[in-house]
């Protein structure tokens, strides 16, 4: 059961929540709150799964109330202002709902709470079956099996998958390797992670992924082939 409070300055909003929460099984709204210092109390004492959170808001914005948040709760914003999206994205929103929240919005938007809830919570490694990336401010659910190979540029990593999709996130190399099952992947170049069940051969250090090729970089060459040969 994921936890959750609201915290909107209209009381009217808050009672919608309420309703539409009692749509899903699988959210327990614990509280609503109209002052966001009371809530914010009501966090250091109550770990809390998930937030629901006006952005505008008389004495703080949403966005910076979240940014003091000292635990790492789940947000999904709701506003009447489409302005403030992008900025909601960055700071990793599970969803960004429009007021008045549609039925159907809002159970989107609580399935992907609780399948990255899932997720998160998931401690065997091995098992891992997905990775959730933010990618054109949604998160992105990819199957770990269907991934061909990682590109990293600058600052963004460019993941390939078996239905020719390409998924771009923001996100460092480092970062995406600690996502995937460390028995299953790889860094072999500093742009690029391969799976290793993916490896057809390799030759003058060039992999071949079937008709892909992935160079091996000098700094990678020696860890690759003592864990390839075993």
């Amino acid at each position: 059961m994921i936890t959750a409070i609201a915290i909107d300055d209209e009381p009217l909003a808050l009672i919608a929540i309420e309703k539409l929460c009692e749509t899903v099984n699988f959210i327990s709204l614990e509280k609503t709150f109209t002052e966001p210092n009371e809530a914010m109390k009501y966090l250091r004492k109550f770990p809390t799964d998930l937030l629901f959170l006006d952005i505008k808001m008389p004495s703080i914005s949403g966005l910076n109330f979240y940014k003091t948040v000292q635990q790492n709760s789940m947000v999904i914003f709701t506003t009447a202002f489409s302005q403030y999206a992008v900025e909601s994205y960055e700071l990793n929103a599970i969803d960004y709902l429009l007021k008045p929240i549609a039925p159907n919005r809002f159970k989107q938007a609580a399935e992907k709470a609780n399948e990255y809830f899932k997720f998160i919570h998931n401690k065997n490694h091995e098992q891992q079956n997905h990775i959730y990336l933010r990618s054109n401010y949604s998160l992105v659910k990819i199957p770990v099996a269907d991934i061909l190979y990682i590109e990293g540029i600058s600052d963004y990593v460019k993941v390939y998958t078996k239905n020719q999709k390409m998924t771009m996130a923001r996100i460092s190399m480092k970062v995406m390797l600690d996502k995937l099952p460390a028995n299953d992947f790889i860094r072999v170049h500093r742009s690029f992670i391969i799976p290793f069940h993916n490896i057809t051969s390799v030759r003058n250090k060039v992999i071949y992924l079937s008709a892909i090729e992935i160079p091996l970089g000098n700094t990678y060459e020696q860890e690759f082939f003592k864990i390839y040969k075993k």
